[in-house]
């Protein structure tokens, strides 16, 4: 056997054309128990275990794949309910790829019934530690609002005392710092839970380390939210009301939902 499969996504319907998958081949579908998977023939000598295992390593390969990858779920996910299935899912044949559909088909089911009329919004929101954070529109304080105690004037506790005042400075540093991690996750959760309101679903996702952001800011948020159609605008409106205050809020969107479909393939 010289080919495999390789697995883009699940749907309801299938599309009469879609545009070209990974290493630009056709894509192709295969229909199972009202539910259609969107895949490409593709070589083993580039898609077997062995040659994906160098592959994975190679960035513009890895780029240039996702590109093709995401470019074949979003023409989908235009037009019909998709279930997105991660980058490089690969099967030995057409018939395990039908296995699939046929052990799994009600997973598939319920995760597009769940993402139908809705979709994908991802916010970013970061800050300039050296600005300091406020609570933001809408927060309470969170904080009691008292200040860190400063170092005292009084000839006590040995302030003549060599390393002493430096001592004292290193601490004030310590707990201004901790004050401001404080307010950072205040302002983190305070933006997650009202955008939480709005969306059918939301997840959190781990903050995006600066050398994939291109930015040197902190990422106080990095979210995704499940909206549905009708109240796109509102979410969109909301998140720019959440800004302020130190904090920079970014709207994407919208996008296949992923972060809301992706199932563990067997």
């Amino acid at each position: 056997m010289s080919d495999a499969t390789y697995l883009y996504a699940v749907a309801r319907d299938a599309l009469p054309e879609c545009p070209a998958g990974v290493a630009d081949l056709p894509v192709r579908t295969i229909g199972r128990e009202g539910l259609v998977a969107y895949v490409s023939t593709v070589p083993l000598e580039q898609f077997g275990e062995q040659a994906l295992r160098r592959s994975l390593e190679d960035m513009d390969w890895l780029a240039e794949t996702a590109r093709a990858h995401h470019r074949v779920v979003d023409a989908v996910a235009a037009a019909t309910p998709t279930a997105p299935v991660r980058l490089v899912t690969v099967y030995d044949d057409d018939g395990h790829v039908r296995d699939l559909l046929d052990r799994r088909g009600d997973d598939f089911l319920r995760v597009l019934a769940r993402v139908t009329g809705r979709r994908e919004w991802g916010v970013k929101a970061y800050a300039d530690p050296a600005a300091g954070v406020g609570p933001g529109p809408g927060a309470s304080g969170g904080g009691n609002g008292e200040s860190c105690p400063g170092p005292s004037a009084s000839g006590g506790g040995g302030a003549g005392r060599p390393g002493t005042a430096y001592l004292q400075r290193r601490r004030a540093s310590l707990r201004g710092r901790e004050q401001v991690r404080r307010q950072v996750l205040q302002r983190a959760d305070h933006i997650h839970r009202a955008l939480s309101e709005l969306a059918a679903a939301s997840y959190r996702h781990r903050a995006q380390d600066p050398r994939l952001s291109g930015r040197h800011d902190w990422m106080l948020l990095n979210g995704a939210y499940l909206v549905d159609e009708g109240r796109d605008a509102e979410f969109a409106e909301q998140a720019a009301a959440l800004g302020g205050d130190g904090v920079e809020i970014r709207v994407t969107g919208p996008w296949a939902p992923y972060s809301f479909t992706v199932m563990e393939m067997g």
